[in-house]
Formats: structure tokens, sequence, C-alpha cells
């Protein structure tokens, strides 16, 4: 595959994580990203798998090294484990560095062979609490011991396992040392996103479910000695260690620390909308242009223009009286 010139932004960060939503449909409903009665979009209007290689194949070109793949869950989408052996190629030729995925874990028991099959080496699950029934609270429709035993399916696999929990206040705050104990008994690494103001805040009241990470790693310091750390990994989570267990633990926090001056990604949503950021709502329409034309110019000039267009960052905060920076769009159509 023949390299053409990195994608650079106006700001001077390389772009080199793609993060693609195959499919804007879950099993589950989760209360901060989805409404429960979702009305989802007609097939035509997605991309085919056969489009998403296209579309991958064409971002890989141009400099990114790194794909993951989101959705809503993506492994609900028809087909899928033939796009993820699409995509190994790529890693097979050393153009792609890493191919990884974010999942709800429930179809996990299913694919977590034929993921390591196909070159995926980690992944991250969302779990944001381990009781049962605050789980299928949360979920509306989630079922814990069917993540759990897909979570050690993956393992038995070979997969590393992240999880993702999101610190939701008066919801997991006395869940915190119980799921890092478990993770550590496990061998999983763990890391806390703050609630961001997605979707439709009629149901969902945002401001009573932001939780402050400050207020969570104070928490974690009254009991363990923390280690802040200086790694990276290319994305928004700032990371510490937690001496007496040697955990790693993530930090992200887009609302009480701003971690979009080092952001070299952009999200392509199942429709072929590419979002030069996930707090902004200017986006570019690359599948129509990609269904014009079976050359690939147009296509490369089109991402072009849309990277050039990228912001320094997001507008999100919150304060003591209300959420800015507020995005009407569920944070299922832009993949998190």
């Amino acid at each position: 595959m023949t390299q053409t010139a990195p994608l650079i932004d106006p700001f001077a960060r390389a772009i080199s994580y793609l993060r693609v939503s195959v499919t804007d449909r879950c099993d589950f409903r989760c209360v901060y990203c989805m409404a429960e009665n979702m009305t989802f979009l007609p097939k035509a209007d997605l991309l085919t798998l056969e489009e998403l290689d296209r579309m991958c194949t064409t971002f890989i070109r141009m400099g990114v090294e790194k794909l993951r793949i989101t959705g809503g869950e993506p492994l609900v989408r028809k087909g899928i484990i033939t796009f993820f052996h699409a995509m190994k190629r790529h890693l097979d030729s050393g153009a792609l560095k890493e191919l990884t995925l974010t999942t709800n874990g429930s179809q996990l028991a299913k694919y977590a062979g034929e993921l390591a099959d196909c070159g995926v080496r980690r992944i991250n699950v969302s779990l944001d609490t381990l009781d049962p029934a605050k789980f299928a609270e949360i979920t509306r429709w989630g079922r814990l011991p069917q993540v759990l035993d897909g979570i050690a399916a993956a393992k038995a696999a070979g997969l590393r396992v992240k999880i993702n929990a999101v610190a939701l206040k008066g919801f997991n705050e006395d869940e915190q040392f119980s799921i890092t104990d478990w993770c550590a008994h496990n061998g999983h690494d763990l890391t806390w996103i703050e609630v961001m103001p997605m979707g439709d805040l009629g149901n969902e009241n945002r401001l009573d479910q932001y939780w402050s990470l400050r207020d969570l790693r104070a928490r974690y310091a009254e009991r363990f000695t923390v280690t802040d750390l200086a790694e990276r990994s290319g994305g928004p989570a700032r990371y510490v260690r937690l001496e007496e267990t040697g955990q790693k633990i993530g930090f992200i926090t887009p609302l009480t620390h701003n971690f979009c001056e080092s952001c070299n990604r952009v999200r392509l949503t199942c429709t072929g909308e590419l979002y030069m950021c996930l707090g902004q709502e200017d986006m570019a329409d690359l599948r129509s242009t990609l269904r014009a034309s079976a050359a690939d110019a147009p296509l490369e000039s089109a991402i072009r223009a849309a990277i050039s267009h990228k912001p320094k960052g997001h507008d999100f905060d919150y304060s003591r009286s209300g959420v800015s920076g507020q995005m009407t769009r569920h944070m299922s159509h832009t993949g998190g």
C-alpha cells in the first residue's frame, strides 16, 4: 500500500488514530449513551462492510496507525468479524500498528477467539458496576453475568482487557474500591471517565450525575500511595499507579482537565460522517464522496479538507447552574 502525505491538522497535530463506529445499534440501552426507545438508522444509510474497508484503508494509507472499532455495540453488526479479518492485512503489512475495539462485553464469549485470530491484542470493556441489580438499571437491558463471562472468555483468548467505568454520582461512588479490587484480582487495567453532556438531557440530568474525578482521585489517595505517571497512550487518559497494588489507573477528564492539546484522533460514524472533535458539531460527509467515485483521490481530498477544520478543542463544561458545550447527538451516534 503506497503511503501518502500524513494528515496534519491546523494545530500541527498528526492524526494517527481513527475511531470507527460500525453500527448505531446496541443490545443495551445505557442511560448516559442512549434513549430507552431509540430510533435506529435505516440500514441503507450505513456504510457497508466493503465501504468501511475502503474508508479505513484510505485513512491508513494517509497515516492512521491505530484503528478502534466502536458502536453502538460493534459486535452486534452482522458479519463484523469479516471486517476485522479484512483489517488484519494492514497489521500484517505493518501499516497498521493496532486494531482494537470498545465493547459492552455481551458478545465476547462468542467472538473473543476470532478477534484474537484477527490480530486484536487488547480491548476496552465498558463496565460501570459489579452489582447485578444496578447493572440492569444502568444498562436497562443488560445482564451482568453475560458480560462477566465475556470478559473471562477474552482473557482466556489472550486479550488484554481494560475496564472503562463512567463515574456517576449517587450510582457507583460506593463501588470505587470494589471495582478497583476486582480489576486488580483479575489483572485488568481500569480507567474512570467523567460523564459527558451528550444526548437528550431531558430524561437524564448530567449535572446531577457528574462526579468529578478530582474527588475520585482524592479518595484513592486516602487509601493508597498514588504516583502520577508521565505515560501517555496517545489518548485522553492520564494515569497514576497505586503503589500498594501496582495497578495503573486512568482518568479521562474532559471537564476537570481539558486534554485537547495532544488530540491525535478523529471519529467516523457508521453513516460516513467524520467528526473532528467529540465535543463539537462540525462534521464532514465522507459517504457521499465515497459513493460518488470508485477512485480514492476524491476521498483523500475530502478527508484532508475535513482535517483542515479540526478545532483546537471542545467546549464541554459544567458549572453549579448548568451544562455548557452540550451535544444533542447521543454518544452511540458518534461512537464514544
